[in-house]
């Protein structure tokens, strides 16, 4: 096939693979840049075809590689690559990073809410959660250890009515 007809039978395939571009791209615009990117690549590689093989498979062959490569390359622009050790792949559009603000504000709600206890459930709930075993709790506050085991149970309970906006476990 000589140059002139080689030219001549992929001008006359472009009306073919108009819509197996507007397929894969779903774009008009997308399409026609892809159908003349596998245009080019055709006129190009003139001579990888294999005179005697279908010409029209040969070009959907093309179009299709160029389209995934393309789209490999959009994805990968999107893609950073973390430089540590691990040397992760972590896709930047769907990473978020999480501040403090949160915790802050739940350890400012926790903190008021044992400040309005009363003394009463408030001293053996802290003596409890600094680690104080109730026995020892029972001997420093000098009541029996049954009433140390009620009011820290008393002062869970008002925590937790005070603090329902973290939810319970």
């Amino acid at each position: 096939m000589t140059a002139l007809e080689y030219n001549h039978e992929i001008s006359q395939m472009t009306k073919s693979l108009k819509p197996f571009a507007m397929k894969l791209t779903k774009d008009s615009e997308d399409a026609n840049d892809l159908l003349q990117e596998t245009l080019m690549k055709a006129f190009k590689n003139r001579e990888k075809f294999s005179e005697g093989t279908n010409l029209k498979a040969w070009l959907y062959t093309i179009m299709k590689n160029t389209f995934i490569t393309n789209y490999q390359k959009m994805v990968r622009r999107g893609t950073f690559i973390d430089t540590t050790d691990n040397l992760h792949f972590i896709n930047s559009s769907d990473s978020k990073i999480e501040n403090r603000a949160y915790g802050d504000f739940a350890l400012r709600d926790i903190n008021e809410a044992i400040d309005k206890l009363d003394d009463v459930y408030k001293t053996p709930f802290m003596m409890y959660f600094r680690g104080f075993k109730y026995q020892e709790i029972a001997e420093r506050l000098e009541i029996p250890i049954g009433t140390v085991k009620n009011r820290i149970h008393i002062a869970r309970k008002l925590l937790k009515e005070k603090l329902t906006t973290y939810g319970t476990r």
